[in-house]
């Protein structure tokens, strides 16, 4: 199969789980309303590119590379961005939904996350340095081995974070969040 070299394009309303997408390089391009959903992007390249109101519920990101990508209004429940080539990882998410996601041991400094539901994600031994987490519900979500140096949760709700295993320094995080820094001790906070 030749590999296809895409620059610049717009798709809009393209449902890759009847053709799907083809391997290559996509470079600044934009996929509104399309459907990924348990689509196989393996091996495929990604740089600047924006994915907007996307269905990529349980795609296949295996060792696909997201480099300066934006997820806007997207749905994303159980993808595994672990598979993806670690070092080239480079993403934001906006209104997305990232419920059973996986970041195991990925660098994710400075990812900002607005306004997502990230339920029962896996954020095991990843580094989240400086990243935001801006009015976004991570109920479930899992933080072991975690670095959240300098991460800003002010404004993020139902979080469980164990300070005594994960680097929290200097992490930010609202008055009425700190009870999800307590949950390990089964304090009752009143």
């Amino acid at each position: 199969m030749e590999r296809a070299d895409v620059a610049d394009e717009r798709f809009d309303t393209v449902d890759f789980t009847i053709a799907a997408l083809a391997w290559g390089d996509y470079e600044n391009c934009t996929f509104i309303n399309c459907n990924f959903s348990n689509s196989s992007l393996y091996n495929i390249n990604f740089g600047d590119c924006t994915f907007i109101d996307c269905n990529l519920s349980m795609v296949n990101l295996a060792n696909a590379i997201l480099r300066d990508i934006q997820f806007k209004g997207c749905k994303l429940l159980g993808v595994h961005f672990d598979h993806c080539k670690p070092l080239s990882l480079k993403t934001g998410f906006d209104n997305c939904i990232l419920n059973l996601a996986v970041f195991y041991k990925l660098s994710l400094k400075q990812t900002t996350f607005s306004h997502c539901s990230i339920h029962e994600a896996d954020f095991t031994e990843s580094d989240l340095s400086q990243a935001v987490f801006d009015h976004c519900d991570l109920q479930g979500a899992v933080f072991d081995h975690s670095i959240l140096e300098k991460a800003d949760l002010s404004t993020a709700f139902n979080y469980s974070i164990d300070p005594g295993k994960n680097n929290i320094r200097k992490a930010r995080f609202s008055l009425h969040g700190l009870a999800g820094l307590l949950d390990q001790h089964q304090i009752e906070i009143v």
